[in-house]
């Protein structure tokens, strides 16, 4: 009895919606998962022969991941610095620029276009240029992050899938979004991160696309558990057993936010500074430009060979305590820079990736101050680099809630969660007129897909009697004509009187229909037939609402009855009419009910 009156309160179609969403969201996991392996390894084959094998380098892994291949025995060639970063950008501007330009930069902004502008629709060979193009352009030393090539493979399989079922656009959308976050939350080892990564990183204010949370739960869950079984379920990085018990430690913490956030201004401002730089250069085509910013990193890195590549071994080595500060913030500037010429130029890569980076290496410089500055209050140096990670990326990517749960994911440590929230939270309301995801709109009441559904909810909300009281206010009161008055002197009421409509009443007083400038038009064309005609030969068969129906119910009863006017009645007396209100009555008091909101807001 239970479980059937369960199936009475939900309606058979929204139950069946629900649950292929929810299966379609588990199979974009897995493929999202699938992609992670594949990325991953074409990544680690990558640069183990580019960066380890050519040049020599030889960058420690995070903790938590073993390379596939032992590293080669080879010693640096320092001068390979310069050739392969340069081949590497040009082997990806070639491949992006010729076959899907739209996957060059960084993808997650590319998915997050797609989501607010595009329906949710990724071109089906994105994904795959995607993978190779960024496999090629990490692998040579450009410093980028996983996370953009993993989030478009992710958003791309999503939005395909949604495309072959011929499911609804808000689907292709949640689809897509949910794929993005699998992508993410699987090879970052941080798979309820990933899922708020997509639902928050789509606004620049503290916003949340709800509709997209329990799908990417779902399609993260899965993504994570296919990618782990093939590398393993420990965090990306081993840290040590953290912990925060002394509030005075605010105060430095307070001290990392500041760094932080003038951190992360400055890496968006490089960033996007030097787009603007490649953009403007002369005469050179697109298919070019990332091979000069793969030169211009490789004369970078011929002096900071730390700013190479995804740099996951600095984060590590500075949460261990291996790394002393003025090399960690040498490599977090060298860094800034690095992964501005690798991105920026045109080549393929993340930039959550080098901001984690960034952040942690500036936060383990800063610890190590801070320790030096305050020596009795038990610093840990390391735990700045865990917090420093979370703060940098809030700041520059306006998304504290999921970039405090990724960190703590990433690295196993749960313990600094107070700390961290303090310094995203900081660095969050410092930057948030800056964003390095530009595709960010402001909220959920800016977003073009959810128009509709503001003004849904305002029209639910305004009663038709509110038009009532306006146009009592300007003492317009309903005007009947008789069902049997000559047309003549119809069209001079509608000519006198200048409304749109009139309800038909017959001898009683009884409302018997309605006339409105459409039924005036069709008899306009046979004047010989002018004196037989009378009111109730024109007149239609009325529409009405009462006024505690919501404006909404009046614009679905217009639309569906193909009508311009309503007629107003009382529930207690039907028959008689009340008002009429057309389309141009309910724009007016909607705005009115805009204004009036507006006005309470700016009052408080």
């Amino acid at each position: 009895m239970e479980f059937k009156a369960t199936k009475r309160l939900i309606p058979s179609t929204l139950r069946s919606d629900l649950w292929r969403l929810m299966v379609l969201s588990a199979i974009v996991g897995a493929v999202a998962g699938l992609g992670s392996v594949l990325f991953y390894t074409l990544l680690d084959l990558s640069k183990w022969f580019f960066t380890e094998y050519a040049i020599g380098l030889h960058p420690a892994p995070p903790g938590g991941e073993a390379p596939l291949l032992a590293a080669p025995a080879v010693e640096l060639r320092r001068w390979m610095l310069f050739v392969v970063p340069t081949l590497g950008g040009l082997a990806s501007g070639l491949i992006v620029y010729s076959l899907a330009p739209e996957a060059e930069g960084h993808g997650t902004d590319a998915a997050i276009d797609a989501y607010h502008k595009h329906g949710g629709r990724v071109r089906a060979r994105v994904p795959f240029v995607k993978t190779i193009s960024s496999a090629i352009t990490i692998g040579t030393g450009g410093s980028g992050g996983r996370e953009g090539p993993i989030a478009q493979i992710g958003s791309g399989f999503g939005s395909m899938l949604a495309g072959w079922m011929k499911l609804r656009p808000h689907d292709r959308r949640v689809l897509m979004a949910a794929g993005m976050g699998a992508g993410i939350g699987s090879i970052f080892h941080a798979p309820l991160a990933g899922a708020l990564f997509a639902a928050e990183v789509l606004y620049k204010e503290l916003d949340l696309e709800y509709e997209v949370l329990i799908p990417a739960v779902i399609a993260s869950i899965v993504a994570y558990a296919v990618f782990a079984m093939n590398f393993g379920w420990d965090p990306l990085f081993v840290t040590p057993n953290f912990t925060f018990h002394n509030p005075a430690q605010l105060l430095p913490y307070f001290i990392l936010a500041l760094v932080v956030s003038g951190g992360a201004i400055a890496y968006i401002k490089v960033f996007y500074g030097i787009r603007d730089l490649f953009v403007k250069l002369p005469k050179i085509p697109n298919h070019v430009k990332p091979a000069i910013g793969g030169l211009i990193l490789g004369c970078i890195a011929f002096f900071v060979p730390g700013a190479l590549g995804t740099g996951y071994g600095i984060v590590q080595g500075a949460l261990l305590g291996k790394i002393g500060a003025w090399t960690l913030l040498l490599i977090g500037g060298a860094k800034i820079l690095t992964t501005s010429f690798t991105i920026a130029s045109g080549g393929s890569g993340g930039v959550f990736g080098p901001a984690v980076v960034i952040g942690g290496a500036l936060g383990g410089g800063v610890g190590i101050l801070m320790q030096q500055l305050f020596p009795g209050m038990d610093i840990q140096p390391g735990a700045f680099t865990l917090v420093g990670m979370a703060g940098f990326f809030a700041a520059a990517a306006n998304t504290p809630l999921s970039t405090i749960i990724m960190v703590s994911e990433m690295t196993g440590n749960y313990h600094l969660l107070v700390p961290s929230m303090w310094v995203s939270v900081i660095g969050f309301m410092i930057c948030k007129r800056w964003t390095i995801y530009e595709k960010q709109i402001e909220s959920r009441f800016d977003a073009p897909v959810h128009t509709g559904n503001m003004l849904k909810a305002v029209l639910k909300r305004i009663l038709v009697q509110q038009v009532l009281d306006y146009k009592k206010q300007n003492h317009e009161q309903v005007a009947t004509v008789p069902e049997n008055i000559g047309l003549d002197e119809l069209l001079d009421r509608f000519s006198n009187s200048g409304t749109s409509g009139f309800p038909v009443v017959d001898n009683t007083g009884k409302l018997a229909g309605m006339i409105g400038v459409c039924d005036l038009r069709s008899s306009l064309g046979k004047p010989e037939l002018n004196p037989l005609i009378v009111a109730s030969d024109l007149a239609h068969r009325p529409v009405v609402v009462y006024p505690d129906d919501t404006l909404f119910r009046a614009i679905q009863l217009m639309a569906t009855h193909k009508v311009e006017e309503l007629v107003v009645v009382s529930e207690k007396d039907p028959d008689t009419p009340i008002a009429v209100i057309n389309r141009q009555d309910v724009v007016v008091v909607y705005q009115q009910e805009l204004f009036s909101s507006a006005q309470s807001d700016d009052d408080n």
